[in-house]
């Protein structure tokens, strides 16, 4: 051996290299590394094939804009007609007419209005026409890693989207297509959602939230009971404030207040109800000013599938539309 090739210093020169170089250590994203290490400990998935899924997702300004300006952010007058309007009223009778057997039996089968059922899907994806078009692995490495103000919550939902066994994915994982927050299907499930709250109603092995309607419309129902849904209860009711009405701040649409105390403060709710009920208040910028709803245990559960409450009074009055419109329908047979 030559006393070149002996030498400390390059022997130590060529390992650190080694090491730098590396395959193992190369990450086409800040905090990949890390990530598929927790996923491959916790699951026993291969690393490599971990990597190589995240090394073609891609970050994309797109998905930055995009949850920089949701339509939650504008005034209930204005994000009213956004899911509530002729044809998305229209299009939910005719998809219930449609599919009227399936929504009633897992509408009854869970305890949820299948009306209900319905809307979401309405308000998310148009009934299953607009699911998404984004990569829902770039969506997920791009608000994971690359959004700082929540990195937290889209960084658990990336881990937990690899995590899923392949039977809980509708397809191959970089082929799933989704909403620019990385939601799934026509229900727009999140992957903690779809590992919490997806059925495999159609019994073939797979839960699909893009292919199986049956699968959607149980998920959705899954999600409202194992939320807290009450079977045949209320979920809103425009009240009219009085003069000497209390102003009151809520923080979430959680019921706190009973009917009763709501109507002491000022609020009297136009259609009857038990003073009993516990409930909440919502205010909100309507077109001819402010309305005032008092809201129910089932709104609040339609808010932990979106927090705003101008989504769950959207999902609310289109439900409700939609009803009234299948009871027309029938009637004029």
């Amino acid at each position: 051996m030559s006393a070149l090739r002996s030498s400390p210093l390059l022997v130590t020169l060529g390992l650190l290299l080694s090491v730098a170089w590396s395959p193992v250590q190369a990450q086409s994203h800040p905090g990949q590394a890390q990530l598929v290490s927790e996923v491959a400990q916790e699951t026993g998935k291969d690393p490599d094939a971990l990597n190589a899924l995240l090394d073609h997702a891609k970050k994309q300004q797109s998905i930055l804009d995009a949850i920089s300006r949701p339509a939650e952010g504008k005034a209930w007058k204005d994000y009213r007609p956004i899911f509530f309007n002729d044809k998305r009223i229209d299009d939910g009778v005719a998809f219930y007419r449609a599919h009227r057997s399936l929504i009633e039996r897992i509408g009854q089968q869970y305890g949820v209005a299948p009306e209900y059922l319905v809307a979401i899907i309405g308000v998310e994806t148009s009934y299953g026409r607009m699911p998404g078009k984004y990569k829902v692995l770039d969506a997920l490495v791009t608000l994971g890693l690359y959004y700082p103000p929540r990195a937290a919550f889209f960084r658990d939902q990336l881990k937990v989207l690899l995590s899923l066994p392949d039977n809980h994915l509708a397809g191959p994982l970089n082929t799933l297509t989704g909403s620019y927050a990385g939601a799934q299907g026509w229900g727009q499930f999140m992957p903690s959602s779809i590992r919490d709250f997806g059925v495999d109603e159609d019994g073939d092995g797979h839960i699909d939230m893009l292919n199986s309607l049956p699968d959607i419309l149980a998920s959705v129902a899954n999600y409202f009971i194992k939320n807290g849904w009450v079977s045949g209860g209320p979920v809103a009711v425009r009240a009219q404030p009085d003069h000497l009405a209390k102003p009151i701040t809520v923080k979430d649409s959680q019921p706190q207040w009973s009917v009763e105390q709501l109507q002491a403060w000022g609020y009297a709710p136009m259609q009857p109800l038990d003073p009993g009920l516990p409930s909440s208040l919502q205010s909100l910028e309507g077109e001819d000013g402010s309305e005032y709803w008092i809201t129910f245990q089932n709104f609040y559960v339609i808010t932990r599938y979106n927090r705003s409450p101008l989504y769950a009074l959207a999902v609310h009055q289109l439900a409700q539309a939609i009803a009234s419109g299948v009871r027309r329908a029938d009637a004029e047979q």
